[in-house]
């Protein structure tokens, strides 16, 4: 074994992905002291998307304050390419973090995602790269939109206020204040639609307080607003891969911006050369905090994975805990998964033995592969 590719996602609220790179590199050349390690350290539009593509292309973070998830002003931050483009991580303005375990579905806002693409676009921003993940909201993206000057009437003209529990009463949607000219691509970090069993509200809107007792008027809320662009525009948006993303931002880059959507792992892959890591790559080693199910629908392991595959090379992933369904990654060129929970703990404890946890699964792993050649 003479070349190996680390490319992890980060283990929110652990590790940063860099971190992981390091701890791997540093336990792999013990028992392997001249092999190369090329570390790509990945995100796929939530946590860490910023840095990634700080890492891969340069640029200078921009700090600003703007509205929070609840409403309260959050410092938050993009980066400002050389070229003057600009990567927006939305979860730097609507992340989960940023409500401080307050979960509000109802009131949760992403007035701030809008607030920080004005802030690029004001300065000269004409293409922008939006991060998508990682949300404490599910409004759709009505909250951006009103920052970027979009109103909200219902069926007799007064105005409805931009949050999630108002969707339902939105009948007319009209732009006060034009926007300059903007390129927007969204990277996704799933692809799920925006309403039904797969959509925005059913899978991740437990995560962000959505109960059984209020599901149902947030989901019905959220197919109003799936309708209402379909009229207004004759295509299912809803339906469009990725419009379910972030609670439903995926949709409103769409429809507001007309912006596209890309699977952000796929744009960070192709930003690093990845296939061309895979040339001379004997073993890549991925993974993400907890591997289950949804990974298969656009996260890093997966990405990694089908990029592996295509090119025979194996693919091992580390991962923080694996849930259910993980093992559907098989089928997208995973070779094996491994989770470095030996014994049940909180956050708190896993967040002061994280590096340990991953040296040890990191050098035992190895050690397996080298007792097969």
């Amino acid at each position: 074994m003479k070349h190996i590719v680390l490319a992890p996602d980060s283990f929110k609220g652990t590790m940063t992905a860099a971190e992981i790179c390091a701890v791997q590199r540093e336990a792999i050349r013990r028992l392997l002291p001249g092999v190369t390690v090329d570390e790509v350290p990945m995100a796929d539009g939530g946590e860490g998307f910023i840095e990634t593509c700080r890492r891969l292309r340069g640029g200078e973070r921009v700090e600003v304050t703007v509205t929070g998830p609840l409403h309260t002003p959050v410092g938050a931050f993009y980066l400002r390419l050389p070229d003057g483009s600009a990567v927006i991580e939305m979860a730097a303005a609507a992340g989960l973090p940023l409500a401080g375990g307050r979960l509000d579905p109802l009131k949760a806002t992403t007035y701030g995602v809008g607030e920080l693409i004005l802030h690029a676009v004001e300065r000269g921003a004409h293409r922008i790269l939006l991060g998508l993940g990682g949300s404490a909201t599910n409004d759709g993206g009505i909250g951006m939109a009103a920052a970027l000057g979009y109103c909200f009437y219902d069926g007799e003209g007064r105005p409805v206020e931009p949050l999630a529990k108002h969707l339902g009463k939105i009948v007319s949607v009209r732009r006060e204040r034009e926007l300059p000219e903007v390129e927007i691509t969204a990277a996704c970090d799933v692809d799920n639609p925006l309403c039904g069993p797969s959509g925005a509200t059913a899978v991740f809107g437990p995560q962000k307080g959505v109960t059984p007792a209020l599901f149902p008027a947030l989901e019905d809320g959220m197919s109003h607003l799936a309708a209402l662009m379909e009229r207004d525009t004759g295509a299912p948006v809803a339906d469009t891969p990725g419009a379910g993303a972030a609670g439903g931002l995926g949709a409103a880059v769409l429809y507001f911006l007309r912006g596209t959507l890309r699977p952000g792992i796929e744009l960070l892959l192709d930003a690093a050369g990845f296939d061309g890591l895979l040339e001379r790559a004997d073993l890549v080693i991925t993974g993400e905090g907890c591997m289950d199910r949804q990974s298969g629908r656009g996260k890093v392991p997966a990405g990694v994975g089908q990029r592996c595959r295509r090119r025979g090379v194996p693919c091992v992933a580390l991962c923080g805990s694996l849930g259910e369904g993980a093992e559907e990654l098989y089928g997208c060129g995973i070779s094996a998964m491994f989770s470095t929970l030996h014994t049940f703990t909180d956050l708190e404890t896993s967040a002061r033995t994280c590096r340990e946890d991953m040296r040890l699964l990191t050098d035992a792993v190895i050690r397996l592969l080298l007792s097969r050649e």
